[in-house]
């Protein structure tokens, strides 16, 4: 018995499920605190489905609290880099093109040393303990308790960000931590940006995550709780507080895992319709298609591992204009049941077009009786149009792909779409986040350069899941369970001894225990 939640900005959506089946569904407001809303949505589950709490065995959570708290520049603890990459490496200096009021935000605490490596693993230069200890001395002396550590090349070898940071320990143990290596892919840049933003969080993240142990104690629920990654699977409660920045994107993760959870297909297009966008992503063999660009969050350029997302200004609160030949990208998002024409406000939304079409009992009818037939079908022509377009621009194939449409805006396709060979309408799709959570795996994954003239293939392959599944496993993984969920490889052709990039994903189910197990 699980329960799955996710915390998104306006509402906190909470399942549980018995195996696949979902026992109890709910949808209440966030509360600014976090905890009173997933409070009130435990109590609305546990009350529908009349199931003692201690037959929980795990609470799987969604949340969007540090990705919004980037967007927004709120708190954000200031952090020093320390960049391990003298003498090549200075001439694009960290957060250099970063937006001025998030690199205020953090402080600006540069620090460049001596190190680094190539990517065969050759230093660059010898680390200097004396630099070390000097940058550490005045990041102590300036106050700040953060610092992430980023050196060249380091996934694919992390020996010197190791040493580095256990310096660091061994002289100011009070300070936190953020290894660049253990946090992004290749591409020192995106993944230094990547680093400063994680340690930046992690004192929020203490708040976030004790804040979810608080409420999950306070209605006796004693299981073992985890947290969404952006690429679909889960972590441990006290990973996610060292590694917030990897939530990211989580919620529309959850969506595209909890589509594939309600109507078993591995392959499909997901559109997921809020109130304000619809967020299109790819289901490739169960998991959400990730993307190969650099990600910006808040306007800054970082390497995580995100999926390939697509939104569009088309919700349920979405304006209508021009007689229905435009429609959005403003919307009155939240205010619908306030402005809305169905809801007694003065505004045209897609909601009211859809109303007024009779294809969805929403709200009083009577209030858009009299809108013109005209531009219910001009409106209802350009959303289909607008669905359409955006999923031509995903599909990776001219031919018409599965769709599964989940969220609470979903109603507005009330026809068929060009690009779909078949549309699915699953059940409980308003509340597909919570189940995607409730459903997550545990994964991990790693990226290195290899050559394979050095290395033979399957040995290379056979050494990173061998150490990746040892990270699974303590992570709570099932070793049964554990398999390659996707091998990424591409040919570095300018490099020498015919160099190939290969990225290794590994996904197992948890592990379950029931309540008071050790």
């Amino acid at each position: 018995m699980r329960i799955g939640i996710d915390v998104g900005g306006t509402h906190t959506d909470a399942v549980i499920l018995d195996d696949q089946i979902v026992m109890a569904s709910t949808k209440v407001l966030t509360s600014k605190n976090v905890k009173d809303g997933v409070i009130n949505a435990l109590d609305e589950v546990l009350s529908e489905s009349g199931i003692d709490c201690h037959a929980i065995d795990a609470v799987m959570i969604g949340t969007t609290q540090f990705t919004n708290a980037v967007v927004q520049r709120r708190e954000l603890a200031p952090t020093a880099i320390i960049r391990i990459a003298l003498p090549s490496g200075e001439m694009v200096p960290p957060m250099l093109d970063w937006p001025d009021d998030i690199a205020d935000e953090l402080g600006r605490h540069i620090y460049m040393i001596h190190g680094g490596k190539t990517y065969d693993g050759f230093p660059i230069a010898p680390l200097q303990d004396d630099e070390i200890d000097a940058a550490v001395d005045d990041i102590v002396a300036k106050g700040v308790r953060l610092v992430a550590v980023v050196g060249v090349f380091s996934p694919s070898d992390p020996t010197q960000e190791q040493y580095v940071a256990a310096r660091i320990s061994a002289r100011h143990p009070e300070l936190r931590i953020t290894l660049s290596h253990s946090i992004g892919r290749m591409g020192i840049l995106e993944r230094e940006n990547a680093a400063l933003l994680n340690a930046s969080l992690l004192p929020l993240a203490d708040k976030v995550v004790s804040s979810f142990a608080s409420a999950l104690q306070e209605r006796d629920i004693k299981c073992p709780f985890y947290i969404s990654q952006n690429d679909g699977t889960l972590m441990s409660a006290d990973f996610a507080a060292e590694f917030p920045a990897l939530t990211f994107a989580s919620g529309p993760t959850n969506s595209l895992r909890g589509a594939s959870l309600l109507t078993q297909l591995d392959n499909a297009v997901v559109v997921d319709i809020g109130g304000t966008t619809s967020d299109i992503g790819v289901l490739q063999d169960g998991f959400p298609r990730q993307s190969n660009i650099a990600i910006e969050v808040g306007g800054v350029r970082t390497n995580f591992r995100m999926p390939d997302i697509q939104s569009i200004g088309l919700g349920g609160g979405s304006l209508v204009k021009d007689g229905g030949a435009t429609i959005g990208p403003q919307s009155v998002g939240y205010r619908l049941v306030e402005d809305g024409l169905v809801f007694g406000g003065d505004t045209l939304t897609t909601t009211d077009v859809l109303v007024a079409s009779g294809r969805a009992l929403i709200g009083d009818k009577e209030r858009v009786a009299d809108l013109d037939a005209t531009v219910i079908k001009t409106a209802t022509e350009k959303m289909h149009s607008i669905i359409d377009n955006g999923i031509d621009q995903m599909k990776s194939s001219r031919d018409p792909v599965p769709v599964i449409l989940v969220g609470g805006g979903a109603v507005l396709v009330s026809e068929s779409l060009k690009s779909a060979a078949e549309i699915h309408r699953p059940e409980h799709s308003g509340v597909a986040n919570a189940i995607g959570a409730a459903n997550a795996q545990v994964g991990a994954e790693s990226e290195r350069i290899v050559s394979y003239r050095s290395v033979p293939r399957d040995k290379v392959i056979e050494e990173i899941s061998s150490l990746l599944t040892a990270d699974l496993i303590r992570a709570g993984a099932d070793p049964e369970t554990v398999r390659i969920a996707d091998i990424e490889e591409t040919s570095i052709s300018y490099m020498a001894n015919d160099s190939t990039k290969i990225r290794v994903k590994l996904v197992g189910d948890l592990l379950l225990r029931k309540s008071g197990e050790r």
